[in-house]
């Protein structure tokens, strides 16, 4: 049986750490070593840094930059953000990162991915799926942008775990990114049912109880929180913080 694990994601636009809600209106938070550092303190399970702009702004990974914060991270440290050749895989991990998240490359050139793969290995390439609800009530993935893609999520899954072969995927609700709102208990029952491989949920973590439940009643591998992880509580102040391991974590 898989540990469970609880993580948190920390936007990054290039130069700042800020929080979105429903992918808009970025606040700005604070330094990424500043918060790197608590969360060494905190001892938490890892940490995820996704570049949120690198993608939409064709620009590399701040490899310089993501060097400092993986040097300073004693946790194990996934990046996403800007990847989108080969290259970039091979220099992130000689700089320290372990798991590289994709998401964009996944639909521009997955053949590169499906090489990372093969020479990292499964367990460190990441699949981000970010989703959000149409019209008529169906999940249907959507680019780091927000831009629908047309594809059923289920599906999509089982594209990135069987044709891929992700060791992992994250996946996140646009809809309840930074709301409070809690997590899409039942979309993640119903993807865990036919997938194989680990999955990270995020979107929505509104307190302990949420992350004990998506993670016990649903039976999600890992759980990623964002805005409980930069703020004191919803509409109120930033504050670097981590739940207890044992409010959340029974094994």
């Amino acid at each position: 049986m898989l540990l469970k694990r609880v993580m948190p994601c920390l936007l990054f636009d290039g130069r700042r750490l800020v929080k979105t809600i429903k992918f808009k209106h970025p606040n700005y938070i604070g330094d990424p070593i500043n918060a790197i550092k608590i969360y060494n303190e905190k001892e938490v399970d890892e940490l995820i840094l996704l570049d949120i702009n690198a993608s939409k702004e064709k620009r590399k990974p701040c490899f310089d930059k993501i060097k400092k914060y993986a040097s300073e991270c004693f946790m194990p440290f996934t990046y996403g953000g800007g990847v989108s050749e080969f290259n970039d895989f091979k220099q992130l991990f000689s700089i320290g990162v372990e798991k590289v998240a994709v998401n964009t490359l996944l639909l521009s050139n997955p053949e590169i991915v499906k090489n990372a793969v093969k020479t990292f290995g499964t367990q460190a390439i990441v699949g981000v799926i970010d989703l959000k609800y149409s019209l008529f009530g169906k999940p249907i993935v959507f680019n780091n942008s927000g831009f629908k893609i047309s594809k059923n999520c289920l599906d999509y899954c089982n594209y990135l775990q069987n044709e891929i072969g992700v060791g992992e995927i994250l996946f996140q609700n646009i809809d309840r990114e930074g709301t409070w709102a809690g997590y899409d208990h039942d979309l993640i029952k119903t993807v865990l049912k036919q997938t194989q491989i680990p999955i990270i949920v995020l979107g929505g973590a509104s307190d302990a109880a949420d992350i004990k439940k998506v993670l016990y009643e649903t039976g999600a591998n890992a759980a990623a929180i964002g805005s409980m992880a930069v703020y004191q509580k919803k509409d109120m102040g930033v504050l670097i913080r981590f739940p207890k391991r044992e409010t959340i974590i029974t094994e």
